[in-house]
This record gives structure tokens, sequence and C-alpha cells, in this order.
């Protein structure tokens, strides 16, 4: 009986010493996060706020900036403009399609082909009148210039079952000094107010009801000076 009692107190001992050896392990604990990685996520943080707030400026500015564009009515001009040639510039007759350029360093409208070689041009200052039509007009003679005149009363409304729309232009010719007026085919109303109101201005032409015109200049009253002289 003593020796199951002693090895009895053993075994109880060995398992006391047991817990007490495992109660007094110290506690794994967690690695705190690296303050390179904290510095590397808040830099992140900051970079997208920051692309956020420049694109969200952008963005207010492209806003305010149409929305004073369509406060003041006023169309954004064109550096080029898609077009069909309609006839009416002496020396070519056929209608063809292709481009017209506002050439401003030299101050002329050019007309370029679909290869954008360019066919012929025509002097801002040689406008004399620039409209919207919807119908090409092409008179050569000096004598029908002056009838053709915007929305000339040609068929009505009623009998043209697609509208177009074309940009007429009456000009001089300065290398054969003739009158002629010509058309160019655009795609829409929109993209013709556009570039009408664009010669206009490069032109210097003057708004005269639905038209734009170059005012004549009033001539010097010449008699005063000979009578003096």
């Amino acid at each position: 009986m003593k020796r199951i009692s002693t090895s009895l107190f053993v075994i109880a001992l060995m398992i006391l010493l047991c817990n007490v050896t495992m109660a007094q392990r110290p506690r794994k604990i967690s690695d705190p996060p690296k303050p390179l990685e904290t510095e590397e996520a808040s830099q992140k943080e900051e970079n997208q706020q920051k692309e956020q707030k420049e694109k969200q400026n952008t963005s207010d500015k492209d806003t305010t900036k149409q929305d004073n564009q369509t406060q003041n009515n006023e169309p954004v001009a064109p550096q080029n403009v898609k077009v069909k040639y309609e006839g009416g510039v002496f020396g070519y007759r056929q209608k063809m399609d292709g481009w017209l350029w506002f050439d401003d360093a030299n101050e002329r409208l050019v007309f370029r082909d679909k290869q954008q070689k360019e066919v012929f041009s025509i002097p801002y200052n040689a406008v004399s009148s620039a409209f919207a039509d919807t119908q090409s007009r092409r008179p050569t003679a000096a004598t029908v210039v002056g009838s053709s005149v915007p929305y000339g009363l040609g068929l009505p409304a009623l009998f043209i079952r697609k509208k177009y729309r074309y940009l007429t232009l009456q000009y001089s010719d300065p290398e054969v000094s003739i009158m002629g007026v010509t058309s160019f085919k655009v795609e829409n109303k929109e993209v013709l107010e556009q570039t009408l109101k664009a010669l206009a201005d490069k032109a210097k032409l003057t708004p005269r009801g639905d038209i734009y015109i170059r005012r004549r200049q009033p001539k010097k009253d010449t008699s005063q000076e000979t009578k003096s002289s």
C-alpha cells in the first residue's frame, strides 16, 4: 500500500510541476506593423486623394467652360470641316468631297481634296457675303450673283424630302476679276453654324439679318480737295 501511495504522490507531483511550467511560458504576441509599410500605405492614400481632387477640378473646369459657351450661345470655331464642294469657283466645275481649312496665317479659306491636297483658296478679304442655305448655288456671272440670296425662295420646303445644309459664299476672284458664288455641303446644322460664324469673324463680316456681309467703305469726297487746290 505504501508503494502505491508513494507512486500516486509522485505522479500527482509531476502533473503539478508540468502545469506550473506551462503557465510560466510567455505568450506569443503578434508582431506590430512595420513602420515602413504604414508610411507607404499612408502615402498611397494621399496620392489617390490628390488624383481624385485633380480629376474633380478638371471636370468642374470643363463643365464651367461648356456652361459659359452655352450661356453665351457662342459656337466653337473649327479648324477644318469636312464638306462637299458644289462648284462655283472659276476653273473648278466638278463636285468633289474634301475639307475646308482656315489658314489664318495667310488669311484665306482653303479647300483640300480627300487626299489633303490643296485645290483652291479664297482670301478672307475677298468674301463679300456668307450665309447658311438649304440648296447649293454656283452661278459665276456677275448679273446672277445679286439674285442669289439666302433661302432664295426656290422650291418650297414641302417638296424637299431631305434638307441639306450648305455654306454659301459670294466672293470676288482676285485672279480673274470676276464675282462668283460657291457652296459647300456640310454634315449638319450645328457644323454649319460653327463654320459660318468662324468665317464671318475671320473675314470681318458684319451680320445683317440671317447673313453676313462686307460693308462698303464710304468714298472720300475729293471735290473739296480739288477746289482747295
